[in-house]
């Protein structure tokens, strides 16, 4: 699997996101999904789940400098004081010593951008984080993140599927030289059996899922991060890397996008592009 390359990280194309994941399964899945190659794993304190990351990670055997890991502060915690807290918490339940990417999992619109841009830059400037970056951050607040940040910002993690059109995004995270890293990446499954992508997969010899993810990472400057239970759906994810989609194929997925196509919707979400 290629990697990204995005303000100075560099970044698996394809990673394991642990949303959902609790407990042993959690850290089964995260030391199974090492084992079989890959080499991004994606957590967050809103999860629950850093600690068993931690320990899947160690299980794994696979060296900490080969691993690129992701997690996230959750929103009610990025005034300056408190985010210093949560990301020491947060390596500190992962046992790593530092994440390779801290974002902020959500904008919080009582607290000002540029006083979480500091609180992370300091964090950074710590040695807990190497990179920096943000989620869920609408236009006009990746450009305000970027104005107020020290530090360059490497990733905006969105929710991006074949149903939802994040150009707007996507082109915003372009002029900054940002990444867009898409979550729910297979749109909670609706992918199989649809009409336009099952014919794509079958002249592939892959399935919905495989056709899904190779259409993300086939752009440019995206990055994948499926969840999985299943460690057969692991293997299966992570084999995407032996075919490459047509132009038109590209075109018919993403034709796909439809108003309503947005599956995470919080209250405290920002208004959306």
């Amino acid at each position: 699997m290629h990697n990204v390359e995005s303000n100075g990280a560099r970044i698996p194309a394809l990673g394991l996101g642990t949303w959902e994941l609790r407990g042993d399964q959690c850290a089964r899945i995260v030391e199974a999904g090492l084992k079989a190659g890959y080499r991004h794993v994606d957590t967050a304190q809103g999860y629950g789940n850093e600690t068993q990351v931690g320990e899947g990670i160690r299980a794994s055997g696979v060296a900490r400098e080969d691993i690129f890991l992701t997690t996230k502060i959750w929103h009610d915690n990025l005034k300056a004081g408190p985010f210093r807290a949560a990301a020491e918490e947060s390596v500190a339940a992962l046992g790593t010593g530092y994440v390779d990417l801290l974002l902020i999992h959500w904008p919080n619109p009582a607290v000002p951008i540029a006083e979480t841009m500091g609180a992370m830059a300091e964090v950074r400037a710590a040695g807990l984080a190497r990179h920096i970056g943000i989620s869920n951050f609408t236009v006009a607040q990746i450009d305000e993140a970027v104005a107020a940040s020290e530090a360059p910002i490497v990733t905006n993690q969105i929710e991006y599927h074949p149903y939802l059109d994040q150009t707007k995004v996507r082109e915003a995270c372009a002029r900054h030289g940002i990444s867009v890293t898409a979550y729910c990446p297979i749109a909670r499954g609706k992918v199989v059996g649809d009409p336009v992508i099952d014919p794509i997969a079958g002249r592939h010899g892959k399935s919905a899922a495989q056709v899904t993810l190779r259409w993300l990472v086939q752009q440019p400057d995206v990055i994948a991060i499926p969840r999985t239970s299943s460690p057969a759906r692991l293997a299966e994810n992570l084999d995407i890397d032996d075919f490459a989609l047509s132009e038109e194929d590209m075109a018919a997925i993403s034709g796909l996008a439809r108003p309503d196509g947005r599956l995470v919707n919080v209250a405290w979400a920002p208004d959306w592009d």
